[in-house]
C-alpha cells in the first residue's frame, strides 16, 4: 500500500481527501495497489471528522515518516508552503501542488531540488485547475515550438465581465454578485487586478520557453477600470471585452508576456467563454492553435488534478518526470514597448487632437464630447506617448488593446 499526505485542509485540501476516498478502487487499479492518506496537516481542529485521527499539526511528522512518499501541498502562499515543500523534496518525497503563487515565484528552485533528490515536483492544478494544460504542453505538444499562449485564466474576472456584457451590471455590482456566489474572495484584489492570471501566464511561459518569467516583472492590468460604456462600445463593433493572459514568442527567442483587458471579436473562440469558465489557446509551430476549455476552479475539479499528479508521481517514482526551466538569467522577457497592437480609445476632447496625435482607423461621432477611436497597429511605447499628449489636451477615459 502507498502512503501519502496532504498539507492543508481548506477547499482544495478537503477535496483531495474526498477524491481519494470517492475513487479509491479506480485509484488502486491505476497505480496497481491501494493508496492511503496517512496524514493531513492543518493547525485547525478537525477531530470531529470521520478521519479526524489522521490530522497532525507538526510538519516534521510527515517529513520524517519514510512510509510517506508523495505529498499534496494545498496550503497556498509562499511562506510555510515553500519551506515545507522544500523540506519534503529534500527528504525524498514527491510534492504535487495547486499553489500557483509558489510555482510562479519559486518553481525553478523547487524543480532543481526535486531533480537533485530524484523526486517529482508537479503542478498541473496550478494553472487551469481541472483543465489539463501542463501535461499536454509537456507531452502531447512536446514536439512543438510554442509561438503564442493566450487565454482567459481567471474565472472570477470572466464572471464579472459576463455579467457586465449580458446583464448591464456595473463592475461594482458584478463583483458583489461574484462574492455572494462564492466566485470571489472577500479580498478580491488578486483576481480583479490581474495578479492571479499573471502567475498563470508566467508558469505557462516558463514551460513554453524554458526560463523563468517573474510575475513581479510582467506587466499586469486588471479589469477595475472597465465601464459599461466600454462594454457597449465593444458590442456595437461586434466585440466583447475579456481579461487575457498572453505571451508571444519573437524570432530571437525572447517573448512578450503580460495580462490586460482586450477587446476581441465575437468570432474568436475566446469570446464565447463565459461565466467562471476558462480557456487557454496554445499555438504550436506544428499543430497550429489548440484550445483547452473548462471550469478552471472548484473544489473537486482542482483536487482531481492534484490527485492525478500524485498518481503520476507514484507510477514514476523510479523514472521521474523531466520538468525544468531556468532561473531567469536568460532574460527572455521582452519589454512591452515594442509590442504592436491596435487600440480602442475612449477620449473626451477635440476631434482635431485625436486625428493629429493617433493613427486613426475609425472614429465615432461624439456623444457628450466623447469619441470612440480604433487605431491602426502601433507599438505600446507610441500608444503610451499618445495617451500622455491626449491627456494634456483632454481626457483619455479608456485605452485597451484590440486582439
Amino acid at each position: 500500500m502507498v502512503k501519502v499526505a496532504i498539507m492543508g485542509h481548506g477547499t482544495v485540501g478537503s477535496g483531495v481527501y474526498e477524491v481519494f476516498e470517492m475513487n479509491a478502487e479506480k485509484i488502486a487499479r491505476t497505480v496497481g495497489e491501494p493508496v492511503e492518506v496517512k496524514y493531513v496537516l492543518d493547525l485547525r481542529d478537525f477531530s470531529s471528522l470521520p478521519y479526524g485521527h489522521k490530522f497532525v499539526t507538526d510538519f516534521s511528522v510527515i517529513e520524517n515518516d519514510p512510509e510517506v512518499t508523495v505529498v499534496a501541498e494545498v496550503m497556498g502562499g509562499v511562506g510555510a508552503a515553500y519551506q515545507f515543500t522544500k523540506r519534503c523534496l529534500e527528504a525524498g518525497k514527491s510534492v504535487c501542488t495547486s499553489n500557483k503563487e509558489l510555482v510562479a515565484t519559486k518553481g525553478d528552485e523547487l524543480l532543481k531540488i526535486a531533480e537533485e533528490h530524484g523526486v517529482n515536483y508537479m503542478f498541473e492544478a496550478s494553472v487551469g485547475g481541472g483543465i489539463p494544460i501542463i501535461r499536454p504542453m509537456l507531452q502531447c505538444l512536446a514536439a512543438n515550438e510554442f509561438n503564442q499562449i493566450c487565454g482567459i485564466l481567471n474565472g472570477t474576472t470572466n464572471y464579472i465581465l459576463t455579467q457586465m456584457i449580458h446583464n448591464g451590471v456595473t463592475f461594482e455590482d458584478a463583483l458583489r454578485q461574484a462574492q455572494v456566489n462564492g466566485y470571489a474572495e472577500k479580498d478580491p484584489t488578486a483576481d480583479i487586478e490581474g495578479h492571479d492570471a499573471c502567475r498563470k501566464i508566467c508558469i505557462l511561459s516558463d514551460l513554453a520557453y524554458g526560463d523563468k518569467f517573474d510575475p513581479d516583472t510582467v506587466s499586469c492590468e486588471g479589469i477595475t477600470k472597465i465601464t459599461l460604456e466600454d462594454v457597449a462600445n465593444a458590442d456595437k463593433l461586434g466585440c466583447v471585452i475579456k481579461l487575457l493572459g498572453r505571451s508571444v514568442r519573437c524570432e530571437d527567442g525572447t517573448a512578450y508576456a503580460y495580462v490586460a483587458p482586450h477587446r476581441i471579436h465575437k468570432e474568436s473562440p475566446l469570446a464565447a467563454v463565459e461565466d467562471v469558465f476558462h480557456a487557454i489557446m496554445v499555438d504550436g509551430n506544428a499543430t497550429g492553435e489548440v484550445m483547452f476549455y473548462g471550469k478552471g476552479a472548484g473544489k473537486l475539479a482542482t483536487a482531481s488534478a492534484v490527485v492525478a499528479d500524485m498518481l503520476d508521481s507514484i507510477e514514476h517514482k523510479d523514472n521521474r518526470r523531466r520538468i525544468m526551466w531556468g532561473d531567469g538569467s536568460k532574460k527572455l522577457l521582452r519589454p512591452l514597448d515594442t509590442l504592436r497592437s491596435a487600440w480602442y480609445v475612449r477620449f473626451k476632447g477635440a476631434r482635431e487632437d485625436i486625428e493629429s496625435i493617433l493613427p486613426v482607423e475609425s472614429l465615432s461621432e461624439p456623444v457628450e464630447g466623447v469619441f470612440v477611436v480604433q487605431t491602426s497597429k502601433i507599438p505600446t511605447a507610441e500608444m503610451d506617448a499618445a495617451a500622455e499628449k491626449l491627456n494634456a489636451v483632454g481626457k483619455v477615459c479608456a485605452a485597451m488593446r484590440i486582439l
